[in-house]
């Protein structure tokens, strides 16, 4: 299923044994716009702490209560290690993090060979009775933060420049909960073509500028204009998909 992911903030994180926090923001990796953590304020019972909780240990979405259900304690989420609040966020935090879990990073070779990141991030949890490592004994050689790694919060507003100028700003991302990745972004033009919208996928993107707050697209202005029309008001289906990503030339795979 396809959500905005404006949508998801403000939901509620229910562990196995209480209510953690809300959705604060979503950080994902502009290499190949997976989702990385979802970005979670603990509130009163942690004092306002932000702690950043990977994809794999998350349930679907429930609508209805407005909340994730999680694969957490509220003791697990208490003794973890703290979020850094601005990116970029360091590999020394994001391996603090999965070193406290007991999981391997993301971009190690132990569940994708050769460093890939292709496939989705679906890392084992706590096996019964298992104790977290100690984050002191983290290897933290590695301080540089991930080039790779952005928030939603952050990009939402960028302008979007085709190859041939400006077509509007960044408005929403569009959510697969099934793989955890952003299949489109949703893009409002109405500064250069009144009252439309249009989405944009991660293969048109070449570049997301975070001084100039852009991103630029390997697309024209006119390719963008005449792209199949989104309904906001429909749902994105397998049939969309086909005929969007056909416009585009990229191949369209069932999902």
């Amino acid at each position: 299923m396809l959500w905005d992911a404006s949508a998801i903030k403000d939901y509620a994180i229910a562990g196995s044994d209480g209510h953690l926090g809300t959705v604060n923001d979503i950080l994902f990796e502009d290499s190949d716009w997976k989702i990385r953590w979802l970005v979670v304020d603990t509130g009163y019972w942690l004092h306002g702490r932000n702690v950043l909780i990977p994809v794999s240990a998350l349930g679907h979405p429930d609508p209805a209560k407005r909340e994730f259900a999680v694969k957490l304690t509220r003791l697990q989420i208490r003794q973890s290690p703290d979020a850094e609040k601005d990116l970029p966020v360091s590999r020394q935090a994001e391996r603090r993090l999965y070193d406290y879990y007991g999981w391997d990073p993301y971009w190690t070779t132990s569940y994708f060979g050769g460093g890939s990141i292709a496939a989705p991030f679906v890392p084992p949890l706590f096996h019964s009775g298992s104790v977290p490592r100690d984050p002191g004994t983290v290897d933290t050689s590695q301080r540089d933060g991930d080039p790779h790694l952005r928030s939603v919060e952050a990009v939402t507003g960028y302008h979007v420049h085709a190859t041939d100028g400006e077509i509007g700003h960044v408005e929403d991302f569009l959510l697969d909960d099934a793989k955890w990745n952003f299949r489109y972004i949703k893009v409002d033009t109405k500064n250069w073509w009144p009252g439309a919208r249009v989405l944009i996928s991660p293969h048109s993107i070449r570049s997301i500028d975070v001084a100039r707050k852009r991103v630029g697209l390997n697309v024209s202005r006119k390719k963008v204009r005449e792209s199949p029309p989104y309904d906001p008001s429909k749902t994105v289906d397998g049939a969309y998909d086909e005929t969007f990503l056909t416009y585009y030339g990229i191949k369209w795979v069932q999902p």
